[in-house]
């Protein structure tokens, strides 16, 4: 483990040496579903932003002349008012937990998320203040947004994030703040392994958890690929075959599902997700987790 040098890029990673551990209960792959709540967090007039969020539901717009546009503001309303109750039910159908990756804004907006969150004992992460690129923030800037969506989620969960995640691209200082921040256990801000790994910052360590954006439903928007609702099933399928393959030799692997209410909660892409939780529900070797409890483990453990 050593201290994070900014800018160095890791190509090798792991290589061949892969940890010589298992997950609990010797389970061989651990699933991370990840449900991202941004609903209200958008960029939008309506909200006293300067622009509106312009890329959704295969829809690339730009409305000028600071008008909303209430085209996409409708689209995001449907993730709650009907995409986020078939997810949920989908997980307690499954009793399976997941991390509801949320924007402090959207809870804001819409504070009986918490309640049907943490009742069911699933974890609530922060996906920064507003659902935006972090990319351009002075580290002042950054380190105001950072704190203040911290303390807003404290304020009205009553629990602490202990994650986070960045719209896309992060700044330089992203991560080294989230570390001298003191709150954060982990960040999801990389694409680049199929494990978590230790870094640190000042001797204190933390821990990444790699997100992935193939085996997300976003990918049925922007032309991402995905039409069909087994578009979503097989890829990720694929995917969690490939994976737990490779644990008979290369020990244990990790795989994340990320999933939007406004995206696959219609009720034309809902089955994909059906099946996938369903799929996974029938394997014996897997240990679906919450983020949060990933981190602890990889964290306890020293890896």
């Amino acid at each position: 483990m050593q201290d994070i040098e900014l800018n160095k890029r890791d190509f090798f990673g792991y290589g061949k040496s892969k940890p010589k551990i298992n997950w609990p209960d010797n389970n061989k792959l651990a699933l991370s579903i990840v449900v991202n709540i941004e609903e209200g967090a958008e960029l939008s007039i309506s909200s006293g932003d300067s622009a509106n969020e312009h890329v959704y539901e295969n829809n690339v717009t730009k409305i000028e002349n600071n008008i909303p546009d209430l085209c996409m503001e409708s689209h995001f309303e449907y993730g709650l008012r009907s995409g986020f109750w078939r997810i949920i039910d989908l997980l307690d159908k499954y009793k399976l937990k997941a991390t509801f990756s949320c924007c402090s804004q959207a809870l804001e907006k819409s504070p009986w998320l918490i309640k049907e969150i943490l009742t069911r004992e699933h974890e609530i992460s922060a996906h920064s203040i507003k659902w935006i690129s972090h990319s351009h923030f002075s580290e002042d800037e950054e380190k105001k947004i950072i704190s203040q969506c911290y303390d807003d989620i404290l304020k009205l969960s009553g629990k602490p994030p202990l994650g986070w995640h960045t719209r896309s691209a992060t700044s330089l200082n992203t991560r080294k703040l989230l570390i001298e921040h003191g709150g954060f256990l982990y960040d999801s801000n990389a694409y680049n392994d199929d494990l978590p790994y230790l870094v640190s910052f000042k001797k204190k360590p933390f821990v990444v958890i790699p997100y992935a954006f193939d085996t997300n439903d976003m990918r049925f928007e922007s032309n991402g690929g995905f039409v069909h609702s087994d578009d979503f099933f097989n890829y990720c399928k694929n995917a969690f075959d490939q994976l737990l393959l490779e644990t008979k030799d290369q020990g244990l692997k990790m795989m994340s599902i990320g999933l939007h209410p406004r995206i696959i909660g219609r009720p034309g892409r809902i089955n994909g997700l059906n099946k996938i939780l369903e799929y996974v529900s029938r394997n014996k070797n897997v240990w679906v987790s919450k983020r949060e409890d990933i981190a602890k483990y990889w964290t306890e453990t020293k890896i």
